[in-house]
């Protein structure tokens, strides 16, 4: 990966989030070795728009499992497309945020 610009190991990272499953805009940088630029990842996902293949930047939330993109996404779509995978959502909340919470460190480690 050392090769391809930070928005690109991004956005490789988020294509490995499973269906039904969430991270973290922090994790994700953790992932990266660039523990501090959690709001990097996030410039790099409301950017991700347009990227081919497609980007699936609905499963990225913060740290708490909040939705603080959606207003990215446009009205309820983030919550929708999460819950459309089986993500339940109340009040712009990720329920059951432990169970599932996909951490690239562990679920990537070689």
């Amino acid at each position: 990966m050392d090769d391809i610009n930070f928005f690109d190991k991004v956005y490789q990272v988020a294509r490995l989030i499973p269906v039904g499953r969430v991270t973290s805009y922090g994790a994700i940088a953790s992932y990266l070795g660039t523990k501090g630029s959690s709001r990097m990842v996030g410039y790099a996902l409301q950017a991700a728009g347009k990227v081919v293949p497609k980007v699936p930047a609905h499963r990225v939330v913060n740290r708490q499992g909040l939705l603080t993109a959606k207003f990215h996404f446009g009205g309820n779509l983030m919550a929708e497309l999460l819950e459309s995978e089986g993500v339940k959502v109340i009040d712009d909340q990720v329920q059951d945020f432990k169970t599932v919470f996909w951490d690239p460190n562990i679920e990537l480690a070689l």
